[in-house]
């Protein structure tokens, strides 16, 4: 059986697990989050803990029984304690200014960047003197957390000489050394 798949995923207190028919519903203090599943696995909650099982060991029946497990606990995490992402913006003039659900960057370009993100995002941004920018986003859904993550570093990847651009909090950005002086 798979590890991750046949480990069982225990219900903190204040959350519930509903499963009607291939619909699993987690509800916690943070929100509500819905994931469809397939119906060839089975979802169940026995004492406080959701246990996922397969029908047979065929391939596509193992590969889905790790991921609606990691799914669920995903948002068993997310509506109990969330998900918190810090994105940090390193170069000369990099801005970030959060208005509501409008995030406006400027990152070197003729024009600014304004992006909306969706409502079940919490944003803030912080500038400090003498400090990169920092845009720090928080939810309780992983996946929709990670994509507008995604879509932030795409304005401006960082890149290996300077280290400038877009980069998460704590990300090591591999440095190239540039063009080698008097190489004759």
């Amino acid at each position: 059986m798979s590890r991750i798949g046949k480990a069982p995923i225990e219900i903190p207190a204040g959350v519930t697990v509903t499963v009607n028919g291939d619909t699993v519903t987690v509800k916690g203090p943070k929100g509500e989050l819905v994931q469809k599943i397939n119906t060839d696995i089975k979802v169940e909650t026995v004492d406080g803990q959701v246990h996922v099982t397969r029908p047979s060991d065929d391939r596509e029946h193992r590969s889905l029984h790790g991921l609606y497990r990691a799914l669920i606990h995903n948002m068993v995490v997310g509506v109990s304690t969330g998900y918190r992402k810090e994105l940090e913006l390193v170069g000369v003039g990099y801005r970030a200014n959060a208005e509501g659900q409008v995030l406006e960057l400027a990152l070197g370009f003729s024009h600014a960047i304004y992006l909306k993100l969706p409502k079940e995002i919490k944003i803030e941004t912080k500038s400090e003197r003498n400090k990169n920018p920092l845009i720090i986003l928080e939810s309780d859904d992983k996946q929709l957390l990670g994509q507008v993550c995604a879509k932030i570093r795409t304005f401006r990847k960082p890149e290996p000489y300077k280290g400038k651009g877009i980069k998460f909090v704590g990300e090591v950005i591999r440095r190239k050394s540039g063009k080698s002086a008097g190489a004759k």
